[in-house]
């Protein structure tokens, strides 16, 4: 059998419905692996980490549904999922597809429908891949926007830095860009093709933290920790002030010996990773105030950049007006606008309090809302003001109100949460008072959509 066929793995506890599916693909050219359970599809799963999962919802062990949702909740992407049920309903394909499900078929089984739906699905799952490697080769080109005499000096400092292995604290106000200046570092090392692994650290919360850095083990199933995840790569430790003690404790350990346990193992996991942390707090005063190690403030701070606030090097605005209209047009898929140059230069002298965050929230919100491809200075003031009394009417509707509900709702959530996090300065009490969300629902909302802290 062509060793390059997709992998399919078929999970239902009725033999003769397994075997008749995974003949049926076999007959196609597709490899296939078959399991009874939950607990045999989790190990399947894992060894062989299939490109299609077809998955009955009534199971012995654990519904379908529900091992669906584990899946999901992974930090590794997943495959696209098939739901399979003689007994379907729509509130099963309902809640299948909010959790990811590709597609929910009924049985008995159609055998054209089943190998159009395989098929379709696998294309999916083809252009995700694409995708990702689209999105990995342009983070590798990624650079820090700006031809001042700041920005070129800490890219400099950086570059000289990527041929150590040193660890490095960047340090900065919130929205200055830390990530990406960690980034453009790690693109610059022998570990460029490795794994980039970026962690909001306060968006972890306490006790789900060391399964979330060092893994687990548990049933004879591994999930890999973000140490793993980062394994020949860079770790980037977002707001690293943000961590609790006990975490702190356990990484540094980790980081002295280069090894670690994961949760409820016994043998050790050797590890091969530099370690980028940023912090917006002063960490000596962390330290005195017994809320950060001082062990592991010396370990973390072997080299220390800071990166420049937006302020101080306003040369650098017209272009980054104009880098991220033109992400917005290629990611978002909004109409295009221009700043005119009254409203340039009056952004050139802005304080800009959340810095390049700031920026891009402003831009966001102006292509959004703004009618015409022209943005004017009276607009652009009333964006900037804390009290806009009507947005323009935007004659050309978002590409995102086309989605699906589920999709399009993300977008307006991300952006939401985006603009109250640049208001209330990047605190998330604040935030978790102005947007009427208790702490722990927020800090895994902002997780989830990926809102770096």
């Amino acid at each position: 059998m062509n060793t390059k066929s997709p992998y399919i793995l078929v999970v239902d506890d009725e033999p003769d419905i397994r075997q008749l599916v995974s003949e049926i693909l076999e007959d196609e050219g597709y490899q296939v692996e078959m399991a009874e359970n939950a607990t045999a599809a989790k190990l399947a799963k894992e060894q062989h980490e299939p490109q299609l999962i077809l998955l009955d919802i009534w199971m012995p062990d654990t519904d379908g549904i529900t091992l669906l949702k584990e899946w999901a909740s992974e930090s590794k992407p997943l495959c696209p999922v098939i739901m399979m049920s003689g007994h379907g309903s729509v509130e099963s394909a309902v809640e299948a597809t909010r959790l990811g499900a590709h597609d929910f078929l009924e049985k008995p089984l159609s055998l054209a429908k089943l190998l159009l739906t395989v098929e379709r699905a696998l294309e999916t799952s083809q252009l995700q891949q694409e995708n990702a490697g689209l999105k990995h080769q342009l983070m590798l080109n990624v650079e820090p926007v700006g031809k001042s005499a700041a920005v070129e000096r800490t890219k400099d400092q950086l570059k000289r830095l990527s041929q150590h292995n040193a660890k490095v604290l960047l340090l900065g106000e919130a929205g200055v860009g830390k990530e990406l200046f960690a980034h453009y570092l790690h693109n610059n090392t022998s570990r460029r093709e490795g794994p980039f692994i970026d962690v909001a650290v306060g968006s972890i919360s306490p006790e789900n933290s060391a399964v979330e850095f060092f893994g687990k083990e548990e049933n004879g199933r591994i999930y890999q920790g973000l140490l793993e995840q980062a394994q020949g790569g860079t770790l980037f430790l977002g707001e690293i002030a943000g961590m609790d003690l006990e975490t702190q404790t356990r990484l540094l350990s980790a980081l002295e010996s280069r090894s670690f346990l994961r949760v409820g193992g016994s043998n050790p996991v050797r590890v091969d990773i530099r370690v980028i942390t940023s912090t917006r707090e002063t960490l000596q005063e962390e330290v005195n105030a017994q809320r950060f190690r001082q062990d592991l403030y010396y370990l973390l701070n072997e080299v220390s950049i800071e990166i420049t606030p937006l302020r101080e090097h306003g040369e650098d605005v017209p272009a980054l007006l104009n880098f991220y209209i033109d992400h917005f047009i290629h990611v978002e898929k909004l109409p295009f606008r221009k700043f005119s140059i009254a409203a340039q230069n009056y952004l050139r002298n802005y304080t800009w309090p959340g810095n390049v965050r700031e920026l891009r929230s402003l831009v966001q919100r102006l292509m959004i809302l703004g009618a015409g491809d022209g943005i004017e200075l009276d607009e652009t003031k009333k964006a900037l003001g804390s009290n806009i009394e009507k947005p323009l009417l935007n004659t050309s509707i978002p590409e995102f109100f086309n989605f699906p509900l589920k999709e399009a709702r993300e977008h307006f959530e991300k952006s939401y949460l985006e603009y109250h996090f640049e208001k209330t300065g990047s605190n998330v009490a604040k935030l978790a008072a102005a947007v009427g969300m208790e702490r722990t629902h927020l800090y895994r909302k902002l997780h989830t959509l990926k809102i770096k802290l």
